[in-house]
């Protein structure tokens, strides 16, 4: 008698070098470089934070990022569902690799010459839907090449998107850009990056199911039988992350706003500020995602790790809620990065842990960077309205901490997948 092992083990031996990570990790900090700065710093000087109708602001922010957000989520799955069924000279997963940084490119150089809120998020829809394309068959790549390496691998995309708002903010305020400018620059940077570190990664021909059950002298699966997406535990992990990130929505997306009109930060201080706290923010990211990635490798225990980091998430917004200035909110941000850094990496790998259908990586994975994207698509909408709700910012750092509670209780109810055979 023997217990089914998914078809998705039969690279798990496989590893990877040096090289590889550092093109991949190129890979993911240009794609979050170009999506996250503009969230973070310019879209809302677009969309006139600096009016005297500040909600006004905050409100078409939250719309613009939700309209974008929700447009990716609904290309994601269909761009790696098509990643998934390629066959060509150059790969399965690099021409859409290339196509979706070259969009982007495209996209954002449109943003930067959009003017008012309605052209502004039209323009930022092509960006959001040519990241998701991109991210789509990146994401893939976890599970169709690597094995014991996944919590590395998933540490290495999850920090990049730390450092990619640090090298994106940073440029912009340090270099003195202004909003054409600023788009010109990440429209070269995922020109360049992008397409080159498509390039470098192998792409190697998939290694059907079928094959790998004459190799291992069991007989195929029926499909229906084997999707991730039927897997309760699966489907479990999607949901947990998606609340994660709503509680991680409402302690990030609207910090601009908070500095300004929560705490009463000068104006023509508050975006040397802002790159502070992501700054802060990013070094405990990075530290914790390439800690626990590494650790989940080691240790198998994917589920304690996601949920207490969830839990650590919450912390932050506790500490805002009582003592809402600067410093704590320094310290905090250290707390959410932590949080929040060592969630991703380990979430994400234990995510590639469940796959079950090698044919379908990059729908499922798809499925799983969208229950992120998600949040934080819901994140802003939601977050502007608690905000207008009691016009201040109490309710919605309270609203973080129990979001995050609640997403980390979840993850309880996802199991490890055992395989055993005799």
């Amino acid at each position: 008698m023997s217990t089914r092992q998914p078809a998705a083990d039969h690279r798990a031996g496989e590893r990877v070098g040096p090289l590889w990570m550092v093109w991949f990790t190129l890979a993911w900090l240009a794609i979050w470089t170009v999506q996250l700065t503009p969230v973070q710093l310019l879209l809302p000087l677009q969309l006139d934070t600096q009016s005297g109708d500040w909600l006004r602001g905050v409100v078409w922010s939250g719309v613009v990022l939700s309209a974008g957000g929700l447009a990716g989520i609904l290309a994601a799955p269909i761009a790696g569902s098509l990643s998934d069924r390629t066959r060509s000279r150059w790969g399965r997963r690099r021409p859409w690799a290339i196509g979706g940084s070259l969009g982007a490119a495209v996209g954002l150089l449109l943003t930067g010459w959009a003017q008012g809120p309605l052209f502004v998020g039209a323009a930022w829809i092509i960006v959001s839907v040519s990241v998701a394309i991109a991210s789509a068959a990146l994401t893939a790549l976890i599970a169709d090449q690597l094995g014991s390496q996944r919590g590395t691998a998933s540490a290495a995309a999850s920090s990049a998107q730390a450092v990619g708002i640090v090298v994106g903010v940073g440029a912009v305020v340090l270099l003195g850009l202004g909003l054409g400018a600023s788009y010109v620059l990440l429209a070269g940077i995922i020109t360049v990056v992008g397409v080159g570190t498509a390039l470098l990664l192998p792409d190697p021909a998939p290694v059907l199911p079928r094959v790998a059950a004459l190799h291992t002298e069991r007989a195929p699966i029926p499909r229906a039988q084997i999707s991730s997406l039927l897997d309760h535990s699966f489907r479990w992990l999607l949901v947990s992350r998606f609340v994660v990130n709503v509680g991680n929505a409402f302690g990030t997306s609207l910090l601009l706003f908070f500095l300004l009109y929560g705490i009463g930060v000068p104006a023509d201080t508050a975006e040397d500020k802002l790159l502070v706290l992501i700054v802060i923010y990013t070094v405990f990211v990075v530290i914790a995602s390439i800690t626990l990635g590494t650790i989940s490798d080691r240790s198998g225990n994917r589920r304690f790790w996601t949920f207490a980091s969830a839990l650590v998430q919450a912390c932050s917004g506790v500490l805002i809620l009582i003592s809402p200035e600067f410093v704590t909110t320094a310290i905090a941000a250290a707390i959410m990065g932590t949080g929040y850094g060592a969630y991703m990496a380990v979430s994400l790998a234990f995510a590639t842990d469940l796959l079950l259908d090698p044919d379908d990586h990059a729908r499922d994975l798809s499925m799983v960077n969208n229950s992120a994207a998600l949040g934080q698509l819901v994140g802003p909408l939601l977050g502007a309205g608690l905000v207008a709700l009691v016009g201040g910012f109490w309710l919605l750092f309270g609203a973080a901490a129990l979001v995050s509670v609640v997403g980390a209780l979840m993850t309880l109810t996802v199991h490890p997948r055992t395989r055993t055979s005799t």
